[in-house]
């Protein structure tokens, strides 16, 4: 069953002389519970492809879909919730706010929702809890070591139950041995809860953990495997 769908899309920036374009009429489908890597050297479109996936930014061209629904007919407003109900985001860049509680930083998708505090609290520990940081709930953001920071991303992007995870570059801040324990986490909520699992990586030893590699270059989809 499809998850996700891009069909004939294409990404253009800029104006005049200074036009480039980062996707060059892609087609992809994603099916319900794969993993997928993709992969590419700088600049070949791959943060733009899973930017636009994840309704981050729109395509110039063609079409994104989410089960099927052509979401280039939805407001701004209802991709939001889109964004908020359906997917969870974990990127390179922890984004954490350094003196909240680990716990409180987790618990934001909710906030945003408007989830009842006493929802929010035991749905951010049972996240927590499940990626290993339970003791470190009342700690602040910033006394966490660099893979407990991503652990906690994880969890955040864990805490509205979404169906798809994208995750951009999700190890590259980390030593090897950090990543591997970010990398089976991930891994694992794939394989056992069956969330779609979208990764951008460099990292071909991640990439050949998946289900599905894609490699672009040049905007394009070169080759899949």
């Amino acid at each position: 069953m499809s998850v996700l769908a891009v069909k004939h899309v294409t990404k253009v920036y800029g104006k005049g002389e200074s036009v480039f374009t980062a996707l060059d009429a892609v087609n992809l489908t994603i099916e319900k519970g794969q993993s997928v890597a993709i992969l590419g050297k700088s600049g070949s479109g791959k943060s733009t492809l899973m930017h636009i996936l994840a309704l981050l930014d729109s395509p110039t061209l063609g079409i994104v879909q989410v089960d099927k629904m052509d979401t280039t007919e939805l407001s701004a407003r209802q991709l939001d919730t889109l964004r908020n109900q359906r997917f969870g985001f974990v990127f390179q860049q922890f984004f954490l706010n350094a003196n909240q509680s680990v716990l409180e930083n987790v618990m934001l998708p909710l906030k945003i929702a408007g989830t009842p505090i006493r929802e929010q609290t035991e749905r951010g520990l049972a996240v927590l809890k499940a990626v290993g940081l339970a003791d470190k709930a009342m700690n602040k953001a910033k006394d966490l070591s660099g893979g407990q920071k991503q652990r906690a991303v994880i969890a955040r992007a864990l805490i509205n139950r979404p169906s798809v995870i994208f995750a951009d570059e999700p190890t590259g801040n980390l030593d090897s041995q950090t990543g591997a324990i970010v990398q089976d986490i991930l891994l694992k909520l794939n394989k056992e809860q069956g969330i779609t699992l979208i990764i951008v990586t460099h990292d071909t030893d991640l990439a050949f953990k998946c289900d599905r590699m894609i490699e672009i270059k040049d905007g394009r989809i070169t080759r899949e495997g």
